[in-house]
């Protein structure tokens, strides 16, 4: 019994040192504007003001939303492609046996329109559609 007592702590003792030399990915997400000063939305989460740096769980598509007073509300979709490393077979060495981290920085940047000036003639007439929509 004292023998296999003593295989089963070191075999213990393996594990948890095998889980804290794991290695692990750190992904990196940095959302660029022009004007910067933009408020940033990640799947309709709010990441912060640009330029802002946030992380990643997941590779997949994005709703992206960016709105800055003066500026035209972007809405988009973005993909973040995974790399080869995080695909399968490769994610389990990379994620749970390389000793070492590996960091996955992307940048995204975006470009925002000016606000466009409405023209009082323009809202009356956007007014009076809408009248006859409700009637």
């Amino acid at each position: 019994m004292w023998p296999s007592m003593r295989t089963n702590k070191s075999l213990l003792l393996f594990c948890v040192l095998l889980v804290g030399a794991a290695g692990c990915v750190e992904r990196k997400l940095t959302i660029n504007t022009n004007p910067a000063g933009a408020q940033v939305f990640l799947n309709d989460e709010e990441i912060g003001v640009s330029p802002v740096t946030a992380s990643f769980n997941w590779y997949g598509d994005y709703n992206v939303t960016i709105r800055k007073q003066g500026c035209e509300t972007l809405q988009t979709r973005r993909k973040l492609q995974a790399p080869w490393y995080d695909l399968f077979p490769f994610d389990f060495v990379t994620q749970i046996i390389y000793p070492g981290r590996i960091v996955d920085s992307r940048v995204w940047s975006f470009k925002l329109a000016p606000q466009k000036e409405v023209g009082r003639q323009e809202l009356i007439k956007a007014a009076e559609q809408l009248s006859k929509q409700s009637n």
